[in-house]
């Protein structure tokens, strides 16, 4: 891991799993930080999600834990719940994903380790918040979608409600934690003394409806779903070409124009229905109709060439696989892989974000086999020889 990054030195201790808060802690240990992963003996539950596979972890596993070390601590034997005391009190943050008052019980809440440590930074994640009427109530990113309004503006127009194509929630509230931290650590310098940080699955959710939220809290109107359309711009969506899909956003006059003429299709212009945004707007349905016909003549390719020069914005409705052949993906960095040396090179995705003063993904490293760093860890942080493991847990240090 390069030096220079603005987390190196700073030790995390990461009690979580499932998805929110292994990504906040991989976002922690891709600018620097220590990450020490604690897994119960069974795993984090990701490990077993599947299939598909990658030498037994899901792809989920992978996507969120990379910059890892991993320990397995059985939380439930009274020495391993020590000895998690033992790195708390010298960890810089603790991060934990449990249900509201699990960590308590295990001896490691807020209170109990901030008195050992009061430099302790403990953020909390959970699926509703950690107090209120439904703060005992489990969630998953499908049920907080439903339940915090985003699944009920998201589908087709007069269709069905649908979730979002990845855990975006669960993504959201990793984001929030991540930034939380590295606020607080700011914060810490001038201070001298940590603090508790909370955020949800829910409250990331509700925060993330901004203009469907204000159009509801200043107008009173509650919006409805329109797939990828938009209820003040046409045309705005997808079409349908002869050889797959773009989207088109040419609402405004002058990108309108510029369709029409790429179309071959100015008489349009001085049609009543087409004439202005607002008649297109009011007669939606029947711009489609026309459009739709028209734009099903061209291949995606050839369409989006066209429009690109006539400065109609536009993309291909592209997979995953022509993702990660785009030319600006790679170009950017956004396809990275990584080395284990138990099994061997993994893709992983690149960074967001780009700094000019360090390279973030300097030294990345590959998600952790369970309790691969035991010893490692224990001995780094504690001077202690690690207990005896299962064959299994040890299995990614006998490989090295």
């Amino acid at each position: 891991m390069s030096a220079n990054k603005p987390l190196t030195g700073i030790r995390v201790l990461d009690f979580t799993r499932i998805y929110a808060g292994p990504y906040c802690t991989m976002l922690l240990g891709d600018h620097g930080a220590d990450v020490v992963k604690v897994e119960m003996p069974e795993g984090d539950p990701l490990r077993h999600q599947g299939p598909p596979f990658h030498h037994n972890d899901g792809m989920s596993f992978l996507a969120a834990n990379r910059n890892k070390r991993s320990i397995v601590l059985d939380l439930k034997s009274e020495s391993d719940r020590q000895r998690a005391v033992n790195l708390a009190a010298r960890a810089d943050v603790v991060v934990e994903n449990y249900r509201p008052a699990v960590m308590e019980r295990f001896g490691l809440g807020y209170e109990a380790l901030s008195s050992l440590n009061p430099r302790l930074i403990y953020a909390s994640l959970s699926g509703m918040g950690g107090d209120g009427p439904s703060s005992e109530k489990g969630a998953f990113d499908l049920t907080v979608q439903a339940e915090g309004g985003f699944m009920s503006i998201t589908g087709e127009r007069g269709g069905r409600p649908i979730k979002l194509g990845t855990s975006v929630f669960d993504l959201v509230c990793g984001l929030n934690a991540f930034s939380a931290v590295s606020l607080a650590l700011y914060s810490r310098q001038s201070t001298g003394v940590g603090q508790r940080i909370e955020t949800s699955l829910l409250e990331s959710e509700v925060a993330f409806l901004v203009d469907a939220a204000m159009e509801y809290l200043v107008s009173g109107h509650v919006r409805g779903r329109w797939g990828s359309e938009h209820s003040q711009i046409v045309p705005y969506k997808v079409f349908d070409t002869a050889d797959g899909m773009v989207v088109i956003g040419a609402g405004y006059e002058a990108v309108f124009r510029a369709f029409m003429q790429v179309i071959g299709r100015e008489d349009l212009l001085d049609e009543p229905r087409f004439r202005t945004l607002a008649a297109r707007v009011e007669n939606r349905d029947a711009v489609y109709e026309v459009l739709d016909a028209e734009v099903r003549r061209y291949a995606t390719t050839d369409l989006v060439e066209r429009l690109e020069r006539a400065g109609v914005p536009c993309a291909p409705v592209n997979d995953m696989r022509q993702v990660f052949e785009h030319p600006q993906v790679l170009h950017r960095g956004m396809l990275r892989h990584l080395e284990h040396p138990a099994y061997g090179r993994i893709p992983t995705l690149g960074p967001a974000v780009k700094y000019s003063g360090f390279d973030v993904a300097d030294g990345w490293t590959a998600p952790p086999l369970k309790g691969e760093h035991t010893e490692e860890v224990l001995d780094d942080w504690l001077g202690e020889a690690a207990p005896a493991q299962p064959r299994q847990a040890r299995q990614g240090r006998q490989l090295r």
